[in-house]
């Protein structure tokens, strides 16, 4: 009889296993160290390539974050679906492999490194994926082994197509923001939102009309990279006051930030219905039909704007 109770129990345990296993969002350095050997899992390491070479997780292959982003006009726009594709395969990804991604972890805005390529490969049809909260630097600092030899996996043959429901492209933005029926999330710091600077692909200073204002450091344990969970993000989200009827689109200059805020919104705080406009300002302020905007400075300020990032590029 204790031999049947133990295996209704083996069983049991097995079964719960299966129904509530789902990778979450964040890994601590200690949970990732748990995964490490089991063959489905892929530690992308997307610092650069000397920066892999130097030191990295044992097993992890080198993915390095601008292989994930646009030309050098507009780096936050998706690659074409071809070479993402290309770039999925080689990394032997399919929708059955954990992918966890790893960066540097120097401060917040390395985060949304991580944020990006997570979402990106969401986008991409994967679902079981998870960010190393604190990145490389949290790894060390935990005394977890490091190595210096480089990994390859099998290739895949997976063939990607893109999940919209995560997408807002400009042309969603410009007609939802006509009908008054989005949330519209600027994550960058205020001196962009205010229009006082632009990125220097931007053509105008400013925001998306009718946008607030979430930076994306307010996720994150002051002077740190480690994202904040539970309790303390969800106290976060509430300051982000969504109208829960409209759906969300978060974006800054090049979609990079605004994935941090996609990132804690969606996969951490639990919202629904949130998009990344991967283009972001660089995109909208290009369209030659000149998109509304809030907090466009005028042209005397613009030109100000302008001789500085002159100064910066020629008087160094």
């Amino acid at each position: 009889m204790s031999a049947l109770i133990r295996f209704i129990a083996l069983a049991a345990g097995l079964v719960a296993a299966t129904l509530t296993w789902a990778a979450q969002p964040l890994l601590t350095p200690a949970e990732l160290r748990a995964l490490l050997g089991n063959p489905n899992l892929r530690v992308l390491d997307i610092r650069d390539g000397k920066a892999y070479g130097t030191n990295h997780i044992p097993g992890a292959i080198s993915a390095p974050y601008g292989s994930w982003r646009g030309p050098a006009s507009n780096p936050g726009e998706l690659p074409e679906i071809n070479k993402l594709a290309s770039q999925l395969q080689k990394l032997g990804l399919s929708p059955e492999t954990h992918a966890v991604v790893v960066s540097s972890g120097a401060d917040d805005t390395d985060f949304g490194a991580s944020a990006r390529v997570y979402w990106t490969l969401k986008v991409l049809g994967l679902k079981e994926l998870s960010v190393l909260n604190g990145g490389m630097k949290a790894w060390a600092a935990a005394g977890l082994p490091q190595d210096t030899q480089p990994s390859n996996a099998a290739p895949s043959a997976y063939v990607p197509k893109l999940d919209m429901s995560l997408i807002a492209t400009k042309d969603d933005v410009r007609q939802q923001i006509a009908a008054n029926k989005v949330n519209l999330i600027d994550a960058r710091p205020a001196e962009f939102f205010t229009g006082d600077t632009r990125h220097v692909a931007a053509k105008v200073p400013g925001t998306l009309k009718g946008a607030v204002n979430f930076e994306h450091a307010q996720w994150f344990t002051p002077g740190s990279s480690q994202l904040l969970t539970g309790e303390a993000a969800r106290k976060v989200a509430a300051k982000v006051q969504l109208d829960d009827s409209k759906e969300t689109v978060s974006f800054c200059n090049t979609g990079h930030w605004a994935a941090t805020n996609w990132f804690a919104l969606s996969e951490v705080a639990g919202k629904k219905n949130v998009k990344l406009y991967a283009g972001s300002m660089v995109d909208w302020s290009a369209d030659p039909r000149g998109l509304p905007m809030d907090n466009v400075p005028n042209r005397a300020k613009q030109l100000m704007i302008d001789a500085k990032f002159w100064a910066d590029k020629n008087l160094k």
